[in-house]
């Protein structure tokens, strides 16, 4: 008789892992203070599937005069981005992920609901912030506040495509069938709210943004090995000629995640301090690229 072993995935508690379940819980917290203030006082849909269960909990309540919690709604949603997740990114990755959309959708129902301002304009910039934050902080600890959040990096990994501008046009149409149902106000000034969570995902987080570094140097061993093991990607070299002395140096070519050319030119610079380095914006890149998968 053959027994079938069972995989158990176990989180062993370390530095690393507390941290991450910091970041997660505030930024739980966050999120759910977001939608009991910002959002729900604007009339305001989030977009993504956190959007599709207001829709829902809104339009039961507007025809059927039921109340459904937020939480059961929010969570029920997320059954299936959650299977993928943990079958094609990564389990750790998706514990942490589920944590985040449990606490932050029991925290929504659970917390009070309170009015900062009645300015819907102020209420979808500064709510779009908030979630914009809280999203970067669940990114930070190297998981997601859910939905199509793990839409955007299945295929960021799998495709080395950022798909967070057409996740963006998605929800646009998640808020045209809102403004349809329930006025056309909530639903535009929802644009507002979700264009400023996608510029601060873009400026906060840059893992899955590319960059270009042009080094121009005369020790390019040295700093290829520094590209080498800290960002596991290659590098070409070069032979230039510096026309203001013409000196020969070498100029590495290398195509970097876009998180880590701060630490690399930093590192870079302490190596050789009279290095010039050319960061440029990158925006796809053809053939193979290492990406750090999640856990």
């Amino acid at each position: 008789m053959n027994e079938q072993k069972i995989k158990v995935t176990t989180i062993t508690p370390t530095p690393a892992i507390w941290k991450r379940l910091f970041l997660v819980i505030i930024g739980a917290f966050i999120m759910a203070v977001n939608l009991n203030t910002f959002v729900y006082t604007g009339s305001l849909y989030p977009g993504g599937l956190s959007g599709v269960s207001l829709l829902i909990q809104r339009a039961m309540q507007k025809f059927f005069g039921l109340s459904l919690p937020y939480s059961a709604l929010y969570l029920t949603l997320n059954a299936f981005p959650v299977y993928i997740s943990f079958k094609f990114i990564g389990k750790k990755f998706t514990l942490f992920s589920l944590l985040m959309i449990a606490l932050s959708s029991i925290l929504a129902d659970i917390l009070p609901n309170y009015k900062l301002t009645e300015d819907v304009l102020l209420c979808a910039i500064f709510g779009g912030i908030f979630n914009g934050f809280a999203i970067v902080l669940c990114l930070y600890a190297d998981a997601t506040s859910g939905g199509t959040d793990f839409i955007a990096i299945y295929f960021a990994e799998r495709r080395g495509k950022d798909t967070w501008n057409y996740i963006f046009v998605g929800n646009c149409c998640v808020l045209a069938i809102s403004g349809f149902l329930f006025g056309w106000d909530g639903a535009l000034y929802s644009i507002f709210f979700q264009f400023t969570s996608t510029q601060i995902l873009g400026l906060l987080y840059h893992r899955y943004q590319k960059a270009t570094m042009l080094i121009i140097t005369e020790h390019p061993d040295e700093l290829y090995q520094i590209i080498s093991q800290e960002s596991q990607h290659d590098a070409t070299k070069i032979k230039v000629v510096g026309c203001y002395k013409n000196t020969e140096k070498t100029l590495l070519y290398t195509v970097v995640s876009g998180d880590q050319v701060k630490r690399l030119s930093s590192d870079i610079r302490k190596t050789d301090p009279a290095v010039f380095i050319n960061v440029l914006q990158t925006k796809d890149v053809l053939g193979k690229f290492f990406t750090r998968r999640n856990d």
